[in-house]
């Protein structure tokens, strides 16, 4: 069968930013910089983006379009005779499923809230009521569950249209009206009474107050967002490899989606931080900004009833741009694996998403007895760790020791497949940094990730929860690293 191919370069470059512009972009971001110091924290972003995240989707892309598979059948295309590759797939295959068990659901909250500004529910409302509402939704499971296979219905009647007609146009569609929304906000508040102080904490480095929090913590929160915000490791980026061609090389391709992702993070910012100054609201409150604290802002906002549905509208993009990506990702997945039509590869997932987003749905109200990290955690903090904490720097761990290692695809058809057609080049003096610096962070990044979760917790516990990160480095050590067998 003929692998479908993007019908434009454009289209490559906005569904493949689509798919790593999400949620994380357009609220982790700016409260992470409202966190660590503003513009000191991007600055060190910036370049751990350059340094870390760059180079890794350099790797998914071209095993993607050398394979022209997606990863349910990339390594075992491309990998030596006799190696242990393909064991390590379903990091990739799992990590998609269980990246859309919640995220799906925090993207139908993005479409309720949009519904909810968009009638005028918030009006009238003191802090507490609007408090209440994100309480009230997490509570009913018939509301989550209807907004939740919204999501999956419409993402998924995408993906069965096609690549060209359906992934590439509505992607690329709702990645420009994404684009133009947030620029309309981003100039309204900016242009608040009162941002300019917020102007001033977003765009001028404060060094002191980097101090304050400490540099470590600030470095390794920079890290971790440049790594986790690019969706890298399980795939997501290399199925629309396979679908590109050699007109273009791929560092350059690499770099404009990066860029944009980064473009949409720092307007993101634009909107929300000056906002929250000129309404002396804490930028850094975390998750809560979103949810409880911006309402609140449009509720006082003259047009706030229209600037809050656009705010959520430019959310739901957000979230369904990564959500398309993904599901095009799983449907290639069952048509690698078994040949069947895209139509009926669509029509079992539809079916297997709603069944797997049901326990995060539920998470919150029916089995909210259900604390799976710890007192006060939810199957959806399980879910989003498993996913963060493990599936993306595993996986990209994969991808790495995959492209420059002997005993794998090797870096020297790495670096052919990388800088075939036009464009910029990926720099051969890089091979130190990635086969002996990069998988070293790759792997404090997923080791702190496991202290930072369990540390606190009791002993044993942690010792345990430890000894499990250890056993799984050790399992993709032992495929990653092992000789090829003789036949």
């Amino acid at each position: 069968m003929q692998r479908e191919k993007f019908a434009s370069r454009l289209g490559f470059i906005l569904v493949s930013a689509g798919c790593a512009v999400g949620i994380g972009n357009v609220w982790k971001f700016p409260y992470l910089a409202g966190q660590y110091g503003g513009a000191a924290f991007i600055l060190i972003y910036l370049v751990f983006l350059v340094i870390l995240g760059l180079p890794i989707m350099v790797c998914e892309f071209s095993v993607g379009r050398s394979s022209q598979k997606s990863v349910a059948q990339s390594f075992d295309k491309l990998e030596p005779a006799g190696t242990r590759w393909h064991n390590l797939k379903f990091i990739g295959l799992v990590g998609n499923y269980m990246l859309m068990m919640f995220y799906t659901m925090v993207g139908g909250w993005m479409l309720y809230y949009c519904y909810l500004s968009a009638t005028d529910r918030f009006a009238g409302m003191d802090n507490d009521a609007v408090a209440g509402e994100f309480s009230r939704m997490l509570g009913q499971p018939g509301t989550l569950t209807f907004w939740t296979v919204l999501v999956i219905l419409l993402s998924f009647g995408i993906c069965a249209i096609g690549l060209q007609n359906g992934v590439e146009r509505l992607t690329k569609l709702m990645m420009i009206v994404l684009l133009l929304l947030m620029g309309v906000l981003a100039v309204h508040s900016c242009t608040l009474p009162g941002a300019d102080a917020g102007l001033h904490f977003y765009l001028v480095p404060d060094f002191g107050q980097m101090m304050e929090q400490g540099i470590g913590n600030v470095v390794f929160a920079a890290m971790s967002q440049a790594f986790f915000t690019l969706s890298l490791g399980i795939g997501a980026m290399a199925i629309f490899g396979s679908y590109l061609d050699k007109k273009r090389s791929i560092p350059g391709e690499a770099v404009s989606i990066c860029a944009l992702d980064t473009l949409v993070a720092l307007i993101a910012g634009f909107i929300i931080i000056p906002a929250c100054f000129a309404y002396n609201v804490e930028p850094g409150s975390g998750p809560s900004l979103i949810f409880i604290t911006l309402p609140n802002i449009f509720i006082h906002m003259a047009g706030g009833r229209i600037w809050g549905t656009l705010f959520f509208l430019f959310l739901s993009f957000a979230a369904l741009s990564t959500v398309i990506a993904v599901f095009e990702n799983i449907t290639s997945f069952a048509m690698d694996l078994t040949g069947c039509s895209r139509q009926k590869a669509v029509a079992v997932n539809i079916i297997a998403m709603v069944i797997l987003s049901m326990p995060c749905v539920l998470g919150f109200n029916v089995l909210s007895g259900l604390q799976p990290l710890g007192e006060g955690s939810t199957i959806m903090d399980l879910e989003d760790f498993l996913v963060s904490n493990n599936f993306l720097p595993l996986g990209s761990l994969v991808y790495l020791f995959f492209c420059v290692r002997k005993n794998g695809w090797g870096w020297d058809n790495f670096i052919k497949e990388a800088n075939a057609g036009d464009g910029m080049k990926f720099p051969a003096a890089v091979r130190f940094h990635m086969v002996y610096i990069l998988p070293v962070i790759v792997v404090v990044i997923y080791l702190k990730g496991y202290y930072d979760m369990f540390a606190g917790k009791s002993p044993v516990l942690f010792g345990v929860w430890m000894c499990i990160a250890l056993a799984i480095l050790a399992y993709i050590g032992v495929n990653a690293f092992a000789k090829p067998k003789k036949n």
